[in-house]
């Protein structure tokens, strides 16, 4: 499988940034000898993937989770390129102090990775998946654009964005956010909050009145996560407002990676709905 590490100037977050970025063996697997009865791998022009963007946890940045998970393995082997972008300690929003991560996620990041790599632009060829901050991050983008996704994936997504409005206005004004001033710089006043770019919930239900196609979406939490309340709370609401959401809690796992990688192949072998296979662009 073949990795890199890019770095550009993003205009929507106005710095330098890191993307992590591998592009999956194509044609036969990549251990196959020279001396095999099967053929060597091959590439051609005009050759496309489809692609999961992979949000990162909080504290995290693009290469932790290569170094911390098997993603890179369980992608190749699903014939997918993998795009993980380093979007800081953000929560995947444009941020009320003027740095803007959704907008990078969702609109210029696919410009970037389409002019430059085989990604397919494809609708039905784009997944979004995040864990812990990154998880919230994946549901909020894809409730905000669901016409990039066919589908989204949130892991252990409990802080952040949420579609249950009233309590990220509770967090915002409690004491224990109070020593979180990352937190309230990025989402700023509580009092503001409704109807706001961060007001997920009024997000959601224009969704439904609209008619929008929705991507599918999956949510996963450890049975002894210190965030599934609030977790279960979101699927509740979602299930409540209409949408279809797929709920796996994971029984005896915690809030780490011995969930994030367990689950992650479970992502890209099953929950997915993925080609696997190279898509052919010229015919």
């Amino acid at each position: 499988m073949g990795i890199m590490r890019f770095n550009y100037r993003s205009q929507a977050i106005g710095q330098y940034v890191d993307i992590t970025i591998t592009i999956p063996t194509a044609g036969t697997r990549h251990h196959t000898l020279p001396h095999a009865d099967q053929k060597m791998p091959v590439y051609f022009p005009g050759m496309k993937f489809q692609t999961v963007y992979l949000i990162h946890g909080g504290g995290d940045d693009d290469s932790l989770v290569f170094r911390y998970t098997n993603a890179e393995r369980y992608a190749d082997r699903n014939r997918v390129m993998l795009v993980v972008p380093n979007v800081a300690n953000s929560f995947g929003v444009d941020t009320s102090y003027g740095r803007n991560y959704s907008t990078f996620i969702t609109e210029e990041l696919p410009v970037v990775i389409r002019s430059l790599f085989p990604s397919s632009p494809a609708r039905e060829d784009n997944f979004i998946v995040g864990y812990a901050m990154g998880g919230n991050a994946a549901l909020g983008n894809a409730l905000m654009h669901p016409e990039l996704y066919r589908a989204c994936v949130d892991m252990s997504g409990g802080i952040g964005l949420t579609v249950n409005t009233q309590t990220l206005k509770e967090e915002l004004k409690s004491e224990h956010f109070s020593h979180f001033p990352l937190y309230l710089s990025t989402f700023g006043p509580a009092e503001a909050l409704e109807g706001s770019r961060y007001d997920l919930a009024r997000i959601a239900r224009r969704n439904l009145e609209r008619g929008i196609s929705l991507p599918d979406f999956h949510v996963i939490c450890g049975s002894d996560e210190f965030i599934r309340e609030r977790v279960e709370a979101d699927v509740k609401t979602l299930r409540e407002m209409g949408y279809k959401i797929h709920y796996i809690c994971a029984e005896g796992y915690r809030h780490d990676f011995d969930l994030w990688d367990r689950y992650m192949q479970v992502i890209f072998d099953e929950l997915l709905p993925l080609r696997r296979t190279v898509i052919d662009s010229n015919c």
